[in-house]
C-alpha cells in the first residue's frame, strides 16, 4: 500500500510538472504575438521567425549541454559548474521524473531568450540573433542558473528568487540591454535635438492576445515552480501562488491605466499591456508568501514603475520597441528587492548581491558575445534593408502582403 501511494504521488507530481511546462511553453506564443503586434507590419514575419527559431534553439542547446551545466554533478555552493552533456540520470529519491524536470526547465530558458527578441526588433540581423541564442541558452543562462537554482554560491548565500524574476526575466533583460547598446536605435526614432518620435505597432489586437496568453502561461510559470502538488500543504501553496499571480497582473494593468490617465489624459493600451506584464514579473520573485493584498500592491507598484521606466529609456535614447527591458529588467529588480517584506528567510543585502551578480554577469557576458558578433557577422542590417523591412531582407515573405505596395523588378 505504501509503495502504491508513493508511486501515485510521483505520477501526480510528474504530471503537474509536465502540464505546468506546457503552460510555460505556451508563453512562447504569447511573446510571438505580443512582439508581432508591437512591431511594424514590414517586420512581422521576421520577428515571428526569430521567436519560433529561438525556441527550437533553446530546446536543443539546453538538452545537449545547458541542463548539464546547470544541474548535473555540480559542487554545492560552487562558482564554476561542471561541463558535460545531456541531462544525467534519474535520482532514486526524486519526487518526479527527470524528464519532466528537464521539460519544465527548458521552457524557462526559452522565455529568457524571448525577452531579447523584442528589445532588438526591427534592426538586428536574423542570423546574428540566432547565433547569440545558441550561446545564451547553452552557456550564459545555465551558468547563472547553476549559481541559484542549481545549488551554487548564490543559493548557499540565501538569495531568493522563487520563479525567476532575476534568473529568467532579469537575465533576458540584461542580455537585451547589452545588445541594444551596441545595436543603436531604429532609424527615425530620435531626432537630433532630443525629439522622440513614436513608432506605433502594426496590430494591437494581436499584442493584446499575446498579453493574455502570457498572463495564462504565467500560472504554469509561477505555480509550477512550487514543484509539488500531491499533498495538502503543496496544493494550498499552489492555489495561493496562482491567486497572487493573478492579483498582481490585474493591479499592474490598473495602475498603468491610472498613470497614463494622470500623465496624458488617455488610456494607452500598450502601456496597460506592459503594466499587466510588469505586475506578473514583480510577483514572480516571491508569489508564495505574500498575502493577496500585498500581492496586489506589488503588482500596482510594477504597473506604475514600468510606465515611468519606458519613458526614461526613451529620454536617454535606449530604443526598446516592446518595453522588454523595463518590464523584465527594471520590474524584475523591483520584485527581487521586495521579497524580504513577505519572506523572512530573505535579506535585503543577499537579495542585492544576487541581483547585481546575475544582471552583471549576464550583461558583461552578453556584451562580449554581441561585440564579437558585431565584428564578425555584423548585428545590424543596412539602412536600405531597415527602410524596406526585415521581412523582405531576411525572410522574403510579407506577413500582410495585401498591405504592401508592389515592388519594382
Amino acid at each position: 500500500m505504501e509503495n502504491t501511494v508513493i508511486e501515485l504521488k510521483f505520477s501526480l507530481d510528474t504530471f503537474y510538472f509536465l502540464i505546468s511546462g506546457v503552460l510555460v511553453m505556451w508563453m512562447a506564443a504569447g511573446f510571438a504575438m505580443l512582439e508581432a503586434g508591437l512591431v511594424r507590419s514590414k517586420n512581422t514575419t521576421e520577428i515571428l521567425t526569430k521567436n519560433i527559431c529561438l525556441y527550437a534553439i533553446a530546446c536543443t542547446m539546453y538538452l545537449f549541454i545547458g541542463y548539464n551545466i546547470m544541474y548535473v554533478d555540480n559542487v554545492e555552493g560552487g562558482l564554476v559548474p561542471s561541463f558535460g552533456a545531456l541531462i544525467g540520470t534519474q535520482a532514486d529519491d526524486a519526487n518526479h521524473s527527470l524528464q519532466s524536470d528537464f521539460f519544465f526547465q527548458v521552457v524557462f530558458v526559452a522565455t529568457a531568450m524571448s525577452i531579447v527578441s523584442g528589445a532588438v526588433a526591427e534592426r538586428m540581423k536574423l542570423w546574428a540573433f540566432l547565433a547569440f541564442s545558441v550561446v545564451m541558452t547553452g552557456i550564459i543562462y545555465p551558468i547563472e542558473g547553476f549559481w541559484t537554482w542549481g545549488g551554487g554560491f548564490l543559493s548557499k548565500l540565501g538569495f531568493v528568487d522563487f520563479a525567476g524574476a532575476a534568473i529568467v526575466h532579469g537575465a533576458g533583460a540584461a542580455a537585451a540591454f547589452a545588445g541594444v547598446l551596441l545595436l543603436g536605435a531604429r532609424k527615425g526614432k530620435y531626432g537630433k535635438n532630443g525629439e522622440i518620435y513614436p513608432i506605433p505597432g502594426s496590430n494591437l489586437p494581436l499584442a493584446t492576445l499575446g498579453t493574455f496568453i502570457l498572463w495564462m502561461g504565467w500560472f504554469g510559470f509561477n505555480g509550477g515552480s512550487q514543484l509539488l502538488l500531491s499533498d495538502k500543504a503543496n496544493a494550498i501553496a499552489v492555489s495561493q501562488i496562482m491567486l497572487n499571480t493573478n492579483a498582481a497582473a490585474a493591479t499592474g494593468a490598473i495602475a498603468a491605466l491610472i498613470v497614463c490617465k494622470l500623465m496624458w489624459g488617455k488610456a494607452d493600451l500598450t502601456m496597460i499591456l506592459n503594466g499587466a506584464l510588469a505586475g506578473l514579473v514583480v510577483i514572480t520573485a516571491e508569489p508564495a508568501s505574500p498575502t493577496p493584498m500585498f500581492a496586489a500592491l506589488l503588482g500596482a507598484l510594477g504597473g506604475s514603475l514600468v510606465v515611468l521606466s519606458i519613458i526614461y529609456f526613451d529620454k536617454v535614447k535606449i530604443d526598446d520597441p516592446v518595453g522588454a527591458i523595463s518590464v523584465h529588467g527594471v520590474c524584475g529588480a523591483l520584485g527581487i528587492m521586495m521579497v524580504p517584506f513577505s519572506n523572512t528567510d530573505a535579506t535585503f543585502i543577499n537579495q542585492a548581491i544576487g541581483l547585481v551578480t546575475i544582471l552583471g554577469f549576464v550583461f558583461v557576458a552578453s556584451l562580449i558575445v554581441w561585440a564579437i558578433l558585431k565584428k564578425t557577422l555584423g548585428i545590424r542590417v543596412g539602412e536600405e534593408e531597415e527602410l524596406s523591412g526585415m521581412d523582405q531582407h531576411d525572410c522574403g515573405v510579407d506577413a500582410y502582403p495585401e498591405f504592401v505596395s508592389v515592388r519594382g523588378n
